[in-house]
């Protein structure tokens, strides 16, 4: 078990626990993650120790009681990151299909380990007694297969935020979903409606981050279509557009394969298009069309957002990269700067990266790619030459337009003015050409 390079704290932490005569294992993702040779990033620790009972072993320590109605206290050590500690446990009905409505401590890890989800999470290891895998959890690992521990739809029944979890799961491994479970899944998706929205939003946000995402999004697409309806209407869209050689879903998901694994891409990515359905047309040679899809897309994506109680700052960055995404760069260098002072270098950054992905999603032009390079190239010289973008860069500022004789009105409508000069030629913002187009405007003002 070499595999399990254990913190100072956490190994620490366990001895003191068996110290006092109590059983304690790492329990969950950071014993799956070892097996699979990944460093942990969080340890949770099972002890047949009562909450009490732990704090007694730990004297002197500081504790979070949270979760100390189901037996779970948060250790805070002063030399590393919190452990999540839990007493061995049972649970009772979950009649809310979320929470258990009641826990039975018991003495033995096999008993806590039944009530766990996925079989590679229902694993548990002591430096002192090694793994126990009474469910092939390790398995299942070497075989890249998700399952159940136990019935399916009872697992599912228990907590219906385990169809999330066990989806994003798969889209961070790129494991299989064993058919059984799969099945459970889809039979079980409308029990995904009692979820809160902020852990449906949470699931779904690092399911779209994971490095399987596309695959998980292909696989599942009706299990997910439950909390993202949207996605419905695209399933198998036919597009008849020689621009895109797949239906809107197969292109969507290919976009949001292509786009770097930020929350405001993969969002961006995955509605860009959703407003296609509703805006399709067809001309008379049979070709497929889709006027204004951008704003319906925008629409589509800020309410399932907000619904989904998204943080404010990612509705605001999906709504303006679904809502520009079919918007021209420009071809010209003086074009560009004018994208980056209207939009910004993070906004423009991330529109290009979205455009290039939506071009490799298209899978019928692949030579248009260059144009979006050319254009970032233009865009990478303009910042690094530091060419003025607004009105702060202008080398007159407002004391100096005051001091020409300008009113405090008046000085916000000549700086507009000049930067749109400066836009189209850099080579304006000095000094002495900027004074003298500001007398000249004044003198012609005056005639």
């Amino acid at each position: 078990m070499n595999r399990f390079l254990l913190p100072d704290f956490v190994r620490q932490t366990i001895d003191r626990l068996e110290a006092a005569g109590h059983s304690a294992y790492l329990v969950g993702g950071c014993v799956r993650d070892s097996l699979m040779g990944l460093r942990p990033h969080d340890f949770d620790l099972c002890t047949s120790a009562t909450p009490d009972q732990i704090k007694a072993a730990l004297p002197g320590e500081r504790f979070l009681d949270i979760g100390l109605r189901h037996g779970t206290v948060t250790l805070l050590p002063s030399d590393g990151g919190p452990i999540e500690i839990t007493t061995y446990r049972v649970e009772g009905s979950y009649s809310d299909a979320r929470h258990p409505d009641g826990v039975r401590f018991v003495q033995d890890i096999r008993f806590d380990l039944s009530r766990r989800d996925f079989t590679v999470n229902a694993m548990a290891y002591s430096p002192s007694r090694g793994l126990v895998d009474p469910f092939g959890g390790r398995r299942d690992l070497k075989a890249k297969l998700l399952r159940c521990v136990g019935v399916p739809a009872k697992r599912f029944d228990e907590d219906a935020l385990r169809i999330l979890r066990g989806l994003r799961l798969a889209a961070a491994t790129g494991f299989s979903v064993e058919a059984d479970t799969a099945a459970a899944m889809r039979h079980k998706s409308h029990t995904l409606s009692h979820l809160s929205p902020e852990r449906v939003f949470s699931e779904l946000n690092r399911l779209l981050l994971a490095r399987y995402a596309g695959r998980v999004l292909r696989r599942f697409r009706d299990v997910l279509a439950i909390v993202l309806p949207e996605l419905d209407p695209m399933i198998g869209f036919h597009q008849h557009n020689y621009h895109h050689l797949y239906d809107v879903f197969e292109h969507t998901v290919r976009v949001v394969e292509a786009v770097p694994p930020t929350p405001a891409l993969r969002w961006a990515a995955l509605f860009h298009d959703a407003g296609k359905p509703d805006t399709f047309s067809m001309d008379e040679n049979g070709v497929g069309h889709f006027y204004g899809h951008p704003k319906a897309s925008e629409a589509l994506a800020v309410e399932r957002l907000r619904e989904l109680s998204a943080p404010s700052e990612l509705q605001r960055s999906v709504a303006f990269l679904v809502q520009h995404h079919d918007v021209p760069f420009g071809e010209e260098e003086r074009q560009v700067r004018r994208r980056l002072s209207n939009w910004g270098e993070r906004r423009c950054r991330q529109l290009l990266m979205l455009k290039k992905g939506d071009c490799i999603g298209q899978g019928t032009h692949p030579d248009y790619l260059r144009w979006y390079q050319d254009t970032e190239r233009q865009m990478i010289h303009i910042l690094a030459a530091q060419q003025p973008l607004t009105v702060r860069d202008l080398c007159l500022n407002g004391y100096d337009l005051q001091f020409l004789g300008l009113s405090d009105a008046e000085i916000g409508r000549m700086q507009r003015w000049l930067l749109a000069l400066v836009l189209e030629d850099p080579g304006l913002n000095r000094v002495d050409a900027l004074r003298d187009l500001v007398i000249e405007r004044m003198e012609g003002a005056d005639a």
